[in-house]
């Protein structure tokens, strides 16, 4: 329960006022606020009207702890003893994901409505529409950002190196394409190899995070946009080139594009070739990867 007070600039002039008081008064004068009656009167008053502050202060709104302080709190838990291809454990998995199933676009201050999200014309020189990339906390274990996308708007397929990411869609609609890696498979040449289909999708908010791990989940994805749509990203640990962990990019092709007749290892696959494809190395910078960043405005994610 709360308690109607005034602001604290109001009690410490209050208080202020008092003291100016003591020179003015005569202690004799059984009206003045000096006398004992009125003295204890006046003290039983400022006890109240302080202790009435404090609880109105501990009771405010604006110190309990918000949806994205939560998330912060529980990242730094979960990834606590994580590194390189260390998955945190089932409970901790479902401890952070229940966060994130639950946050909202006005958790971390963002509406549809903002210029980040609005259809404007491509330039002449893109596939597509800027992506604008929001970035709320990094540190060696792992780093929270948010990618608003504008309709059409594409995260070009691309890895997540050793790396356990949840992926939280905020609000809109996307589609979902996602690959591993076929175990043991032989590659096609250097910057060629199999991949098998791990999802093929749309989803719309408001819908559960989805988790990728190093080798399962769907470590390989691509992001299109079918409205404007906001995805809130936790990536434990994050990209780090020194450590080898860098964002590589892939092109998607069917698998009888380079699968010939007489491979006995990918006849087996060759039957089921909706579920496969040959993912190939792109260039660093792909000429349909369109991201900017802006300053993260919403609630303070840390001290």
């Amino acid at each position: 329960m709360g308690f109607e007070m005034k602001p604290e600039k109001d009690v410490l002039e209050f208080m202020s006022s008092k003291n100016q008081c003591k020179a003015k008064n005569n202690p004799n004068n059984p009206s003045s606020v000096n006398s004992p009656n009125n003295k204890n009167k006046m003290k039983r008053k400022n006890k109240k009207t302080v202790m009435a502050w404090r609880r109105k202060k501990t009771d405010s709104p604006a110190d309990e702890t918000t949806a994205v302080r939560r998330l912060f709190n529980t990242c730094k838990e979960v990834f606590s003893n994580g590194g390189p291809g260390v998955v945190p454990s089932e409970d901790k998995i479902q401890q952070l994901q229940e966060i994130l199933d639950i946050m909202k676009p006005e958790d971390v201050g963002l509406t549809p409505t903002m210029p980040y999200f609005q259809p404007n014309a491509v330039p002449e020189n893109l596939s597509s529409p800027p992506i604008t990339y929001l970035h709320l906390h990094q540190c060696d274990q792992f780093s929270i950002g948010i990618f608003c996308l504008p309709p059409s708007g594409v995260i070009p397929l691309h890895n997540h190196p050793e790396m356990t990411v949840f992926s939280k869609l905020l609000f809109g609609t996307m589609h979902i394409k996602s690959y591993d890696w076929v175990v043991d498979a032989p590659m096609r040449d250097p910057k060629t190899r199999l991949a098998k289909l791990k999802m093929d999708s749309t989803l719309t908010a408001p819908c559960n995070a989805s988790i990728l791990y190093p080798e399962d989940g769907g470590n390989m994805h691509r992001f299109t946009a079918k409205t404007a749509c906001a995805v809130l990203d936790v990536l434990g640990p994050p990209y780090c080139n020194p450590e080898g962990r860098h964002c590589t990019y892939f092109l998607d092709f069917p698998l009888d594009k380079f699968s010939p007749e007489d491979d006995d290892v990918l006849r087996g696959e060759e039957e089921r070739k909706g579920h496969h494809a040959w993912l190939q190395e792109r260039d660093d910078n792909p000429e349909d990867l369109n991201v900017v960043g802006a300053l993260y405005r919403g609630p303070k994610v840390e001290d």
